[in-house]
């Protein structure tokens, strides 16, 4: 009885042992599909992922090792996505989603062009999303706020419209923002732009370049340029009225100095005149 229980208890930790080996020697699938998808909605010229192919997508890691460039892996998952300055084309697939253990994406110095996908939010460990320096068009995806990790979102330099989402600072963990030189309009949102002690959440630089923007922090700058543009005229006014002045007085000067060498000149001469 008792060889039989060893026997037992050796067999199901072989078979743990043969589980945990075939999950890291073999790719979620929904990893796969996410790989897949994201690949063949990409352009790439430069055949920088030359090595993204479907027989890699069915093995792309083994434990923390990662077959595929660009893609970090976490006890057999894809964690991270670094795909940056490749000069890649073409779209986000909604498919990304897929990568369900994904923490982080950067997709930026690209030229990825079409809408942010909303599905996006199925992300729910994602904390750093930077898709910067790109050709996004559309508005940012208000689902954006049910990545509930997220501590950074960049999207600067893009061509991005649209107000931005209220729901993104309800994102308490959310330390980096940046959204400038796109086409956004509206009112920046409160818990975006809120004061911690005598300083906005975010700064002003989050979001210039946008013309249709307004509110605060914007409105603070636009009053210490106007602030700024003002001295630069006073000082201006300033330094003109006092070369003026300076000029002046310097004439009255010579004048009184012109008059009183003249008038020694007349004396000179008037005593030196022969008396009839």
């Amino acid at each position: 009885m008792a060889m039989s229980h060893r026997f037992s208890h050796q067999l199901l930790l072989l078979l743990i042992a043969v589980e945990t080996a075939r999950r890291l020697t073999s790719a979620d699938p929904n990893d796969e599909a996410c790989l897949k998808n994201l690949r063949q909605n990409l352009e790439d010229p430069a055949r920088n992922l030359r090595n993204w192919t479907d027989s890699v997508f069915s093995n792309p890691c083994s434990g923390f090792t990662s077959y595929l460039p660009g893609a970090t892996c976490n006890n057999g998952r894809i964690y991270k996505l670094s795909l940056t300055n490749l000069s890649l084309r073409g779209s986000i697939s909604p498919f990304l989603s897929n990568c369900t253990n994904l923490q982080s994406l950067d997709l930026s110095s690209n030229q990825i062009s079409g809408d942010i996908p909303p599905e996006i939010q199925f992300l729910v460990n994602l904390a750093v999303l930077n898709l910067s320096l790109n050709r996004l068009s559309g508005e940012i995806p208000p689902q954006l706020a049910l990545c509930a990790y997220l501590n950074v979102i960049d999207l600067h330099d893009n061509q991005l419209s649209g107000p931005i989402p209220q729901q993104l600072g309800l994102l308490a963990r959310l330390s980096a923002f940046d959204v400038s030189n796109n086409k956004l309009s509206g009112q920046i949102p409160t818990y975006l732009s809120n004061r911690t002690g005598s300083f906005p959440r975010f700064n002003a630089s989050s979001f210039v370049g946008n013309k249709g923007l307004y509110g605060y922090p914007l409105q603070e700058m636009m009053k210490s340029k106007g602030l700024s543009v003002m001295a630069i005229v006073g000082i201006g006014l300033g330094s003109g009225v006092a070369s003026l002045m300076i000029s002046f007085t310097g004439v009255c000067i010579w004048l009184r100095i012109t008059e009183k060498k003249m008038a020694e000149d007349e004396g000179k001469i008037s005593q030196s005149m022969p008396d009839y």
